[in-house]
C-alpha cells in the first residue's frame, strides 16, 4: 500500500471493511445453505412463468404457427422480434466482461459474472424462436449443411441438398454459435477457481459435484499464470465477434429490398442498440441479485452508476442511430422509403401527422414508445442522483428493455404490413400464444439466472478479493489519511475522499 498511489476520486468498490474470509463467507454461502425466503418467492414466481412459456411452446408445436396472429403480409412479427430482442441483450454480457478485463477496469468484477451467465441464457432463449417458427421443429436439423452424397443411400429423413450459404439466415447460425461458444468458455473458464473454492467448504455429494466442476483446480502459481492467459486471450476472441454477430443478424434485413431495411447504417445501429439493450437488462439482473442474495456490499452504488453512464453515452448513440435514418431516408429520394418512414412510423395523429397532413401511422404508437423509451429517458442519466438511485435505475432498465423490443417490433412490422400491392395491406395483431411464449422465455430466463445465483457465486470470489487492498473502503480511507498525512507535513490544504465527500 505504501508504494502505490490511488486517486482520491476513486470511490470503494468493497464495503463494510471485509477481509478476505467474509468475502468467500458472503458469496459462497449461498451454495452452501438452504435457499432464503426471497429467493423461493422469487423463483416460484419466475418458474410459473416459465411454465407457461413451455406450455404455449407446445401448443403452437401441436396446433402449428396457425395460433399465431401472422398473416399473409406480416411473416415475421413476434418471432423474429424477440429472437433479435434475445440476441441482442445476449451481447452486451460477453462484451461487458472482456472489454472491461482488456481495459483492466476494477468496477467489473462485482457485474462480469451475472453478465457472462445472462449471454448464455439469453442465447439459449433467442435459439427458441427460430426453431417454432419453422413449424415442424423435429426438422430443425436441416438449418445445418448436409451432404448431399448421402442423398442416394435412401435414409429416411436425410435430403439432398446443401443448405443455402448465401443466406443471411444461414450466417446467422454460424455466427451465433461461435459466439455461444466462446462466452461458454470465457464464463466458465472464469468460475474455475470460485467453484474450487466452494469445493473446498463442502462435503459429501455437494463435494463430489464441485470437484467435478473446477476440473481439479489447486489454485498453483502456474494454474494461475495459465488462467490470466487463456482469460486474456477469450476477452480477446470474444470482443470483435460481439461486433461481428450483431452485424450479420442485421444482414437479415439489411441484404432485402423491403423499404427500411436495406440501409447500410444496420450493422452499426444492430451493434449499438445490442449494447444498449444488454447494458440494461445486466442492470436489470445486478438489481435483482443484489436484493435477492444480499450483496449489496459487492454490487455497489458506483457499480450502478458506472454501468448508468455507459447508458448514457450508447442510448444516445442509438438516438444519432433513428435520426440518421430518418434523414436517409428524406436525403435517398426515394419514395418508398419516404412513405415507410414518414407515414408508416412516425406520422402520429398529434404532432407530425397533422403537420405532414397525412392519415396516423398505423403503428405509430410503437415508434414513439421507441423513441421515448430509448432516446429520450436515458436522458435523465445526465444527474448524478440519478444514476445512483436504485428505484429510478431499476424503472429505466425496464423502460430500456420495453424500448428495445420496441426497435425490433417497428422494423419489422411497420415495414411489411404495407407492402407494394395495397390491396394486401394487412394490420398485424398478435394472439395469446404469441405473448404467452415471449413472457415465458422471460420466465425462462430469469428462472435460470435465480439457479445460477443460487448454486454458482455470481460475482467473482477471486477477482473480488484481488480488488480488496485497492478498492475497498477501509484501505481507501485508510490511504486517504495518509495522503491527508503527507499534505500537512508539505503544508498543503486539506481534501477528502469522494466517497467521504458524498458523507459529508
Amino acid at each position: 500500500m505504501a508504494n502505490q498511489y490511488f486517486s482520491p476520486v476513486r470511490d470503494p468498490l468493497i464495503l463494510g471493511n471485509k477481509t478476505y474470509a467474509q468475502i468467500t463467507d458472503d458469496i459462497a454461502k449461498h451454495a452452501e445453505t438452504r435457499p432464503t425466503g426471497k429467493f423461493l418467492l422469487a423463483f416460484t414466481f419466475t418458474s410459473l412463468i416459465a411454465l407457461m412459456g413451455v406450455l404455449s411452446i407446445l401448443y403452437t408445436i401441436w396446433k402449428g404457427i396457425g395460433v399465431w396472429g401472422e398473416n399473409k403480409t406480416v411473416g415475421w412479427a413476434w418471432d423474429i422480434t424477440n429472437f433479435v430482442w434475445w440476441v441482442g441483450i445476449g451481447h452486451a454480457g460477453t462484451l461487458i466482461s472482456a472489454i472491461l478485463l482488456l481495459f483492466r477496469q476494477r468496477w467489473r468484477t462485482g457485474v462480469n459474472r451475472a453478465a457472462e451467465a445472462m449471454t448464455i441464457f439469453a442465447v439459449i432463449c433467442a435459439g427458441i424462436f427460430p426453431v417454432i417458427h419453422m413449424g415442424r421443429v423435429w426438422d430443425a436439423f436441416f438449418i445445418f449443411p448436409y451432404p448431399n452424397s448421402r442423398a442416394g443411400e435412401g435414409l429416411p429423413g436425410l435430403r439432398s441438398l446443401w443448405t443455402n450459404f448465401n443466406s443471411p439466415l444461414l450466417w446467422d447460425v454460424f455466427a451465433i454459435s461461435t459466439y455461444f461458444t466462446v462466452s461458454l468458455l470465457f464464463w466458465y473458464t472464469g468460475l474455475l477457481p470460485d467453484l474450487a473454492t466452494i469445493r473446498d467448504r463442502t462435503k459429501g455429494l455437494q463435494n463430489k459435484i464441485y470437484s467435478a466442476l473446477c476440473f481439479g483446480w489447486k489454485g498453483t502459481a502456474k494454474q494461475w499464470q495459465r488462467f490470466e492467459s487463456i482469460s486474456l486471450i477469450l476477452a480477446g476472441l470474444s470482443t470483435p465477434l460481439v461486433l461481428s454477430v450483431h452485424s450479420v443478424v442485421s444482414f437479415d434485413f439489411a441484404t432485402s429490398v423491403i423499404p427500411g431495411w436495406h440501409t447500410t447504417i444496420f450493422p452499426p445501429y444492430f451493434v449499438a442498440g445490442a449494447i444498449f439493450s444488454g447494458f440494461a437488462m445486466v442492470l436489470t439482473l445486478m438489481l435483482v441479485a443484489r436484493e435477492v442474495m444480499d450483496l449489496k456490499q459487492y454490487i455497489t452504488l458506483n457499480h450502478i452508476e458506472s454501468m448508468n453512464k455507459v447508458i448514457l453515452l450508447t442510448g444516445s448513440i442509438v438516438g444519432v442511430a433513428y435520426l440518421t435514418e430518418l434523414f436517409m431516408s428524406w436525403y435517398s429520394g426515394n419514395i418508398y422509403e419516404q412513405w415507410c418512414f414518414n407515414r408508416n412510423r412516425i406520422a402520429d395523429p398529434y404532432i407530425f401527422g397533422p403537420l405532414m397532413g397525412v392519415e396516423p401511422a398505423p403503428y405509430w404508437w410503437a415508434y414513439w414508445s421507441m423513441m421515448s423509451c430509448n432516446v429520450i429517458s436515458p436522458q435523465i442519466f445526465w444527474s448524478k442522483s440519478m444514476r445512483r438511485n436504485i428505484t429510478v435505475t431499476f424503472i429505466m432498465s425496464i423502460f430500456i428493455n420495453i424500448g428495445m423490443w420496441f426497435e425490433r417490433f417497428v422494423i419489422i412490422v411497420t415495414s411489411t404490413h404495407r407492402d407494394y400491392i395495397p390491396s394486401s395491406w394487412l394490420y398485424y395483431t398478435p394472439t395469446w400464444v404469441e405473448a404467452a411464449i415471449f413472457i415465458g422465455t422471460i420466465g425462462i430466463f430469469m428462472t435460470l439466472f435465480l439457479l445460477f445465483s443460487k448454486y454458482f457465486p455470481v460475482v467473482a470470489i477471486a477477482e473480488v478479493k484481488s480488488i480488496l487492498k485497492s478498492s475497498g473502503d477501509q484501505y481507501l480511507a485508510k490511504q486517504a489519511q495518509e495522503d491527508q498525512t503527507e499534505r500537512d507535513l508539505q503544508g498543503g490544504g486539506s481534501f477528502a475522499p469522494a466517497f467521504q465527500r458524498d458523507k459529508e
